[in-house]
C-alpha cells in the first residue's frame, strides 16, 4: 500500500495542494473555510502527510511490486479518482475542488492527464528512493 498508493498519493497531495494555494488560495482552499477547519488541521491534511511518508520509508524497507504491476495499480487509482470527482460534479453541479470551476474543459482534461503522469513519476520515485535507501543499508 504504502509504495502504490500512500507514497504517490501523499507527495501528490503536499505538492499540489500548496503549489494551486501558494498561486492562489481562492482556488484551492477559501479564506471561508478557515471559519470552519483550523490552520493546524489544514496542515494535518496537507503538510504533516510528507513527513511522515518518509519516516515511515526510512524505517521500513517496502517490497514494490513489479514496475508494470505498480503502475496500472497507480493509474488505476488515479483514473478512478478523477471519475469520482467527474462523477460528484456530474451530480451535484459543483466541483469538489474549487479550481476545477475556474478552467476550461481542455485545461481540465490537460490537468487531468498531467496528474495522472505525475502520479506515474512519484511511484517510480518512490521506488528509487526506496532502493537508495536501502540499498546503502547492506
Amino acid at each position: 500500500m504504502l509504495a502504490v498508493l500512500a507514497f504517490p498519493v501523499g507527495v501528490f497531495v503536499v505538492a499540489v495542494f500548496w503549489i494551486i494555494y501558494a498561486y492562489d488560495r481562492e482556488m484551492i482552499y477559501p479564506k471561508l473555510l478557515d471559519n470552519f477547519i483550523p490552520g493546524w488541521l489544514n496542515h494535518g491534511m496537507h503538510t504533516t502527510v510528507l513527513p511522515f511518508i518518509l519516516i515511515e520509508m526510512r524505517t521500513s524497507h517496502h517490497q514494490y511490486p513489479s514496475r508494470s504491476s505498480g503502475l496500472t495499480a497507480i493509474c488505476t487509482f488515479s483514473v478512478g479518482y478523477i471519475l469520482w470527482v467527474c462523477w460528484v460534479h456530474h451530480v451535484t453541479g459543483m466541483w469538489v475542488y474549487p479550481f476545477l470551476e475556474h478552467i476550461g474543459p481542455g485545461a481540465r482534461i490537460i490537468f487531468f492527464g498531467s496528474t495522472t503522469i505525475l502520479m506515474n513519476f512519484l511511484y517510480l520515485l518512490g521506488e528509487v528512493l526506496n532502493n537508495y535507501i536501502w540499498d546503502t543499508q547492506k
